[in-house]
């Protein structure tokens, strides 16, 4: 395979015709980005209930707060390639089925733990099943709709499931103001049942390739992105320059190497070596790779921010994320359409810089800090998302053919979920080493809380008597704010070399996301 100068859309074949009626396609679409939406927003809630799960009854460690919120992700990402790959193979229609039941259930052990151990396994099992959803429910909306009409349905469906890390925001926060956060997971469980039923109903059945699944290529992919997630969670409990974190990552890239050997001897891989050659898939991944470490590392941050330095009530913090939803529903939509008219390598180009620079707004906020300048900064994050998601999407998609459409699909949740996994731990690890060297020395050796969270800090200050407490709060906001400055501007270092590389790799011929 060469490498190719435009990204395009697959071809509607005889095996995954679509369904008769424009009505049934635009409800299996609602469907689909319904599912999808709800994958991001169970992923997302639980920001905001990070300080409570910290100093909950649980007393988890900080590296425990950062596995609870991560293993969703980790376990989400490992499995998403070779999820898509069942897909294909065995039906996309039934790998959605699997994985709403699986959603429900790992939801509904979440809601119930009593300890971290099973919190963990209950997170475990939502994120297999979310590994199920996210790619069959796109290769479901490529499989209905006809060739002239994919790239905009890709489009609705990378926008509108973009909003449900936004809107798992908005409806965490109302969970949490009248609800403990075990609430959170209890509320998934009939949403995911209800998707069961709808998907039951609405999406056709056809009948997967006979190709067999490329196992052992699946298992070394899993440990691969297994060693480096593990790797970058562990590096704020054990130290970046420890032997355990620099050996997960050695082993990751070479776990990655081996992937990529044994793939190239195979006949039938679980992923084609050689559509790496394609540039548009390439820039793809990286793009939305790069983009969604600026969306997880703003949602890891709202909570904390909104709720302990700004002190509002969990449901207006999640409120306040509105802006972000605006934006999102309204521009990703048109965003092929200004592809199609400026090209689409300016609007990836204009997108990507726009995070860069919402995240360097939120740098300025603090204690003080107007909502309606964090407003502003997350909007400008929510066009640079709007903007290129879509058309980045579209390029991974396209560069695979229509009987791998699940595989391709996986490729494009894979990058949004690394992604995310990325920005939590990238700035979960940032945030948790500087806050508290911002500390005093007194006050960061007078309980160990203090150092877990911003949260459990601020409930130590109140509790302190007199003017103390007051006086103690102020220095603990002061701290968080700078420790959010200092890991935003790692966060933005990494997105500019990520996006510069990105544009660098697109294809500069690539007018418009549908070909």
């Amino acid at each position: 395979m060469s490498g190719v100068s435009t990204p395009r859309i697959p071809a509607a074949d005889a095996p995954f015709a679509s369904p008769d009626t424009p009505a049934r396609r635009q409800a299996i679409l609602a469907v689909m980005v319904g599912c999808a939406a709800l994958v991001f927003g169970l992923g997302a809630s639980l920001n905001l209930a990070v300080g409570r799960i910290a100093t909950s009854p649980l007393h988890p460690s900080a590296t425990a707060v950062l596995w609870i919120v991560d293993t969703y992700l980790v376990v989400f990402g490992c499995l998403l390639i070779p999820a898509g790959a069942i897909g294909d193979r065995y039906g996309r229609k039934q790998a959605m089925l699997a994985g709403l039941t699986f959603l429900a259930v790992g939801s509904l052990l979440s809601a119930v733990a009593a300890t971290v151990p099973v919190l963990l396994a209950g997170r475990a099992v939502a994120g297999a099943g979310a590994a199920l959803i996210l790619p069959n429910s796109l290769a479901l909306v490529v499989q209905v709709y006809p060739a002239d009409q994919k790239s905009h349905a890709i489009a609705v469906w990378t926008g509108m499931t973009g909003l449900g890390g936004a809107l798992g925001n908005i409806l965490g926060g109302l969970v949490l103001q009248f609800a403990e956060w075990q609430a959170i997971f209890t509320v998934a469980v009939p949403l995911a049942l209800a998707g069961l039923a709808l998907t039951a109903w609405l999406a056709p059945r056809q009948a997967g390739h006979e190709h067999p699944l490329d196992l052992v290529g699946a298992g070394i992919l899993m440990l691969s992105i297994f060693a480096l997630l593990t790797g970058l969670i562990e590096g704020q409990e054990l130290g970046w320059a420890s032997t355990e974190v620099i050996g997960a990552l050695c082993a990751a890239a070479a776990l990655l190497a081996v992937f990529l050997t044994t793939a190239a001897r195979r006949k039938h891989p679980l992923v084609d070596p050689r559509i790496f050659r394609a540039r548009g898939l390439c820039a793809g991944m990286l793009g939305i790779t790069a983009s969604f470490i600026a969306m997880y590392s703003l949602f890891y941050l709202n909570g904390q921010y909104l709720m302990s330095v700004k002190g509002y009530p969990p449901a207006l913090a999640g409120i306040c994320t509105l802006p972000l939803v605006v934006v999102l529903f309204w521009l990703s939509p048109r965003s092929v359409q200004l592809a199609r008219r400026f090209g689409a390598r300016p609007v990836v180009a204009v997108g990507l810089a726009m995070l860069i620079v919402g995240l360097g707004l939120l740098r300025l906020c603090g204690a003080d800090t107007s909502y309606w300048f964090y407003a502003a900064s997350i909007g400008v994050i929510g066009i640079g998302s709007a903007l290129s998601n879509p058309v980045l999407s579209t390029a991974i998609i396209g560069a695979l053919p229509p009987h791998q459409a699940g595989v391709g699909s996986g490729i494009n949740s894979f990058t949004r979920e690394i992604g995310g996994a990325l920005g939590v731990a990238l700035f979960g690890s940032l945030l948790g080493s500087s806050f508290p060297s911002r500390l005093p020395d007194t006050l960061a050796q007078a309980h160990g809380a203090v150092q877990r969270s911003v949260g459990a800090a601020l409930a130590y200050a109140e509790s302190l008597p007199g003017t103390a407490a007051n006086q103690t709060v102020q220095v603990v906001r002061q701290a968080f704010s700078g420790a959010m400055a200092q890991s935003l501007l790692t966060v933005m270092l990494v997105l500019a070399v990520a996006a510069v590389l990105a544009v660098l790799w697109y294809p500069a011929s690539a007018g418009s996301a549908e070909k």
